[in-house]
């Protein structure tokens, strides 16, 4: 009931939501949860280039840095065939820490372990995704600063869609949420060198990510090199300040045994209350379908990703942001339909998306609301509609989500929309909801 990245094509898309912790957990679950505490969500930057929003951490010891929690959740699933529901469940255990190791010099480690019920046919019930693990160093007195070991290097102010984040596929171990922010939050990253020279107004960076296996991990304990490190790849960002209210990157991306693509995103200012975001890739590469289905040759084209949105804040805390996503590589919608000849293929195509992180159709459009204190002080609403502009079909995803001083808990719904033969419509399960406890050590 969790999508791994060694799953098989149906299994690997029966939940795109969080998973959940079975009966056999949920004891375990309770006690756990009498001794953590919660971590607060965390506010978007509006300016910011990378979507997923970063928390910022008040240290009462500048030298070092941890942060720990548990998380456990209880829920059910309502599918479209066979069994009428399945109960799913998930607990969590989520480390973050840094120490300064030396004069200049920063350890950086980020892990996070999930056990979830059921397992799946071909999967694991234990997954470890070893989020980073680098060495920082910045000499004394320079504006350049040197990363070697394991990054989690995102790109892209987007909120569903993020074209210009380069090193996204293949980074999720193990699914545990349907919100994007989460997603890029919790996968793995590429092993890589970086180097960054930064002055006011902008930085100059370069990335090299070596080929270090080429068979993705299948155990529950791996590294998952083989998925993060299989081939050769360079990223040079150029950033920059234009103006107070408008920041921009530009991006040479080169990978093994393919041409240089280009990209560029921007975020704008647009009012006391709007912001606008963009981002755009250009390149020559293997067509997502071909992929999915291992063509001999693979079918390669050059063509562009696109995403675009605005979002608006309300004074009374509301902020809902639409974004216009757009993949060259995707399929319309008559290629969609012509796969429904070839049994699973349908799925294969949408497993390879997932993994990827690859929007799935031509075209979509995402509708993302977020209230905070909505009814009452501490209760927060956050939601969003993601819609197939070639089929019509929908993903929609609630949650409200309470906050104490050491303790969250949230209830998230999910609802797959559409006929038996689109995106959302050939999944399995047609319903899920759940609820998460959320403790802070």
């Amino acid at each position: 009931m969790i999508i791994y990245r060694d799953s098989n094509p149906i299994e690997a898309l029966e939940m795109t939501n969080n998973v959940l912790i079975d009966s056999g957990l949920r004891a375990l679950v309770a006690s756990l949860l009498i001794f953590s505490a919660v971590n607060a969500v965390a506010q978007i930057d509006a300016l910011s280039l990378e979507s997923a929003p970063v928390e910022v951490v008040e240290e009462t010891d500048p030298s070092s840095s941890t942060k720990l929690f548990v998380e456990g959740a209880v829920g059910n699933a309502i599918q479209r065939h066979g069994a009428s529901q399945v109960d799913i469940g998930r607990i969590s255990l989520d480390l973050t820490y840094s120490r300064r190791v030396g004069t200049g010099m920063r350890l950086f480690f980020s892990d996070r372990l999930d056990i979830v019920r059921p397992k799946g046919m071909s999967a694991n019930g234990t997954v470890n995704s070893l989020r980073e693990a680098y060495l920082s160093w910045q000499p004394t007195g320079s504006t350049v600063v040197f990363d070697i070991g394991r990054i989690n290097l995102r790109n892209g102010p987007a909120y569903g869609y993020n074209p210009t984040d380069f090193f996204r596929d293949g980074s999720l171990r193990i699914l545990t949420s349907a919100d994007p922010f989460v997603l890029r939050q919790n996968r793995i990253g590429s092993v890589m060198a970086r180097g960054q020279k930064i002055w006011d107004g902008g930085s100059l960076s370069f990335a090299y990510s070596p080929k270090l296996s080429t068979r993705p991990g299948t155990d529950g304990w791996s590294l998952d090199l083989g998925s993060t490190n299989n081939r050769d790849r360079v990223l040079v960002t150029l950033g920059t300040r234009l103006s107070e209210s408008l920041n921009s990157q530009v991006f040479l991306y080169k990978e093994e045994s393919l041409p240089t693509s280009i990209g560029a995103n921007l975020t704008a200012l647009l009012s006391d209350a709007a912001t606008g975001h963009l981002e755009w890739t250009h390149g020559r590469e293997p067509e997502l379908l071909s992929r999915a289905v291992a063509m001999a040759p693979l079918r390669e084209a050059t063509r562009s990703r696109f995403a675009g949105g605005v979002t608006y804040t309300t004074l009374g805390k509301t902020s809902i942001t639409a974004e216009y996503q757009y993949n060259g590589f995707g399929l319309d919608k008559s290629a969609w339909n012509g796969l429904t000849v070839t049994p699973g293929a349908q799925l294969a195509y949408l497993r390879e998306a997932l993994r990827r992180q690859e929007l799935a159709p031509r075209q979509a459009f995402l509708l993302y609301l977020t209230q905070k204190d909505i009814w009452l002080k501490d209760l927060d609403l956050t939601a969003y509609l993601r819609v197939n502009l070639e089929d019509r079909s929908k993903l929609a995803w609630f949650e409200l989500r309470r906050h104490w001083a050491n303790f969250d808990l949230s209830l998230q719904l999910q609802q797959n929309i559409g006929g038996a033969n689109s995106e959302f419509g050939v999944l399995a399960d047609r319903r899920l909801i759940q609820v998460l406890g959320t403790f802070y050590f």
